[in-house]
């Protein structure tokens, strides 16, 4: 019964997405290893929803890890559960809460020694900046401590790249890469933890920095305000990442303008919902977290109140025209999502 669940509510997700992204850029999916242990490692820009387009971009049943302070709420914690979250804790979570990380390392090891899925952010926190930061050895301590406890156990370390055209605005485009599969094993030297953990690391990073766009720190604000300026692809990220290398940067362009048209037919449509983002946006402190809850907010919300309003069509006149009225307000959102331009950030 779990599992059916969990298909449906990866389902509802994935469709979820659909709608709230303009383009999903799949690339390498076919690295993914269709059996075994795999440890999935992706970069970090933009909260919550940046392991659900993982998760349901793969044909692999994936668990991952989050932090512990969005299981807070018992429902949500319950849900998380469903599809694979697991929470992992931090100093600030308070230093007696560190110690529950050891019952989720080991539940780790046996989800990869069970041959299973696994994605972590080895980064170690949200930022949507445009660089991929130094790699905490959280994810070796796991890898290591999986292949302590099952020796026979060989485990694929697949690097995700993942891009946002412009994060925390709707609608999106996202590229999401999946690398070349590494086989942790041949990094791991029991009589040399530390230098196995530094390399394997090192490999990790330097793959996250071709599969997403990369802007070394050391010239970050310069080049990104550029690329921001003349409006690029970032989900092209092979070109992006080559003009940042050659120090070849485009001029600057006009940004295109939104279907004020299309706009105004969906806030109209959907003025309740809409209304009720607007109240809830303003208690987001994080913008990494923007996206997460709009997304959450709307997947819930505007499906509620199309068919709250189709019952109340269907009272006043027919069946047929509440039906027409339904789809006609899904069309409208799709075909504004799907058609809005996209703009740098």
């Amino acid at each position: 019964m779990k599992t059916l669940l969990y298909y449906l509510v990866k389902l509802y997700i994935k469709t979820g997405l659909y709608f709230y992204s303009k383009k999903i850029k799949v690339v390498g999916s076919e690295n993914v290893p269709k059996k075994g242990a795999v440890l999935f490692l992706a970069n970090h820009p933009n909260g919550l929803v940046d392991p659900l387009f993982i998760a349901t971009n793969t044909s692999r049943r994936t668990f991952f890890l989050v932090r512990a302070a969005v299981f807070k709420n018992k429902v949500v914690a319950f849900l998380f559960d469903l599809i694979g979250m697991m929470p992992i804790y931090r100093i600030r979570d308070g230093i007696k809460e560190l110690s529950k990380n050891d019952a989720i390392f080991n539940k780790c090891y046996d989800i990869l020694g069970s041959k299973k899925s696994l994605l972590i952010f080895p980064e170690g926190s949200h930022n949507r900046k445009r660089t991929v930061r130094p790699l905490s050895k959280g994810f070796t301590r796991i890898v290591f401590g999986a292949i302590d406890k099952y020796p026979d156990l060989q485990i694929h370390l697949v690097p995700v790249g993942i891009t946002y055209q412009n994060s925390s605005t709707y609608p999106c485009k996202i590229a999401l890469h999946y690398g070349n599969p590494i086989i942790a094993n041949d990094y791991y030297d029991k009589e040399n933890i530390n230098q196995s953990a530094n390399q394997l690391k090192s490999n990790i990073q330097g793959a996250l920095e071709k599969l997403c766009v990369h802007i070394p720190t050391s010239e970050y604000e310069h080049t990104n305000n550029l690329l921001n300026t003349a409006n690029i692809d970032f989900t092209n990220v092979a070109h992006t990442n080559q003009m940042i290398q050659d120090k070849v940067l485009p001029v600057s362009k006009l940004k295109k303008k939104k279907s004020i048209i299309l706009l105004s037919l969906v806030i109209i449509n959907s003025i309740i919902p809409h209304f009720l983002w607007k109240i809830a946006s303003k208690k987001v402190d994080e913008i990494e977290f923007v996206d997460t809850f709009r997304f959450a907010m709307n997947i819930v919300l505007f499906p509620f109140f199309y068919m709250l309003q189709a019952f109340i069509i269907y009272k006043l006149s027919n069946l047929n025209l509440a039906i027409l009225y339904f789809i006609s307000s899904i069309i409208l959102v799709l075909l504004y999502t799907k058609t809005s331009p996209t703009n740098s950030e």
